[in-house]
């Protein structure tokens, strides 16, 4: 009996060891960048490349600076971009403040948010000469694009995605800026000719916005963006759910601050949120999302704080009570966190550094969306003056 449970357990291992293998494997596979080659096997030079299905890859996403991160922020949308830019991607990383004033923002804390979230970017791994990083009001060519895009849009279309359906559920006056949020997020995206876009599964929809754009744009003034594709996390970090009430995900805005682990929070504020978590009376830990969500979150927690898979920490959790591992996903967050922590702290007392990083960065993202939208004001007759893309000479060798 002893040497068959001893069999078993070695498979279980192997099994467990494999599946880590493949994880890795497919992450690879889901994130490679793209290569053209013709049938000679020479690579194809792509950047001229407009009336055509073939495109460099390049990834554009956006963080809202509205209120400090918590590690649901981190783990599904900053440590995501960092991995693809430590792989070699082209990444567009912008700060969203346009975004930001869909609701009414106080304009001294919307800077003083913007700064706090670059200082958390570079801490977190995001390289300034590697990623342009940005913020969005910095280059005006996305509100730009982003009317034209309107044109295309309908009020129906809109008006029937879950989130405006959400949002817009209690307001006496709807903003039509509500209304244009996803087609602001298609201009950010296709004004740098963006192909892929890091996103959970709630955001899907969104995205799917940006396609019918494009197909409409397609339609009628012929070939000029790639259809973005989203990059759907593969580790369960899009479905990091509140420490209060582990039905609903974790969010900024929670009346409660015990719902959430924000990346500023020191050590023993973490344990604490972490303690008061709300599980169940089953004692075992066990992942199972529908019949024990807040115990299948502190796992998906201790997962993605680890870098482990769920059966790895399942099983390192047998024999502890919830209480016990409890101390274990907290101790896993504390070691992840405390040195992005501690380097935000050191880069947020250099204001001007960070505001230099992203006038670096703006500086040339607005020579790639001038480009751009030089082709867009073409195609669609728009005046010589506004069609010609206003060239920032200093700024050329970095684009």
């Amino acid at each position: 009996m002893v040497i068959f449970k001893k069999t078993m357990a070695l498979a279980k291992y192997g099994f467990v060891y494999c599946k880590r293998r493949l994880k890795w494997e497919f992450r690879g596979l889901s994130n490679i960048s793209y290569q053209v080659k013709d049938r000679e096997g020479t690579k194809i030079d792509t950047k001229e490349i407009i009336n055509s299905e073939v495109w460099n890859r390049r990834v554009v996403s956006g963080l809202q600076p509205t209120g400090a991160l918590h590690v649901g922020n981190y783990f599904g949308a900053v440590r995501r971009c960092v991995r693809l830019q430590d792989q070699g991607d082209d990444l567009m990383l912008f700060i969203a403040d346009l975004h930001a004033h869909t609701t009414p923002q106080d304009p001294g804390k919307v800077q003083e948010n913007s700064l706090e979230l670059t200082a958390l970017l570079l801490a977190s791994g995001v390289d300034p000469e590697r990623t342009v990083l940005f913020a969005q009001s910095a280059v005006p060519r996305h509100a730009e694009l982003c009317w034209l895009l309107a044109c295309l849009a309908t009020h129906a279309r809109l008006a029937h995605l879950p989130q405006f359906k959400e949002k817009s559920a209690n307001m006496k006056e709807v903003p039509i800026g509500l209304l244009l949020y996803p087609v602001l997020q298609a201009a950010d995206v296709l004004v740098y000719r963006g192909t892929h876009v890091p996103v959970g599964a709630d955001q899907v929809q969104h995205l799917q916005v940006a396609s019918q754009l494009v197909r409409t744009f397609h339609h009628r003034f012929g070939k000029l963006f790639p259809t973005p594709r989203p990059i759907l996390p593969d580790d369960g970090s899009d479905r990091v759910r509140s420490l209060r009430d582990p039905i609903k995900k974790m969010s900024k805005s929670d009346s409660d601050p015990k719902s959430r682990i924000l990346l500023s929070d020191s050590d023993e504020v973490i344990k604490l949120k972490i303690r008061k978590a709300v599980t169940d009376f089953t004692p075992q830990v066990t992942f199972d999302p529908d019949t024990r969500p807040g115990v299948s979150n502190l796992v998906t927690l201790h997962c993605l704080a680890s870098d482990k898979l769920i059966e790895e920490a399942v099983e390192e959790a047998d024999g502890l009570t919830t209480a016990q591992y409890k101390r274990v996903v907290g101790d896993a967050l504390c070691e992840a966190l405390a040195p992005i922590r501690e380097r935000a702290r050191q880069l947020r007392a250099r204001p001007d550094l960070l505001r230099d990083v992203l006038r670096h960065g703006a500086a040339r993202a607005r020579v790639r969306a001038d480009v751009v939208y030089a082709d867009v004001a073409d195609r669609l007759g728009l005046t010589t003056i506004a069609s010609e893309p206003r060239v920032h000479t200093h700024a050329l060798r970095l684009a």
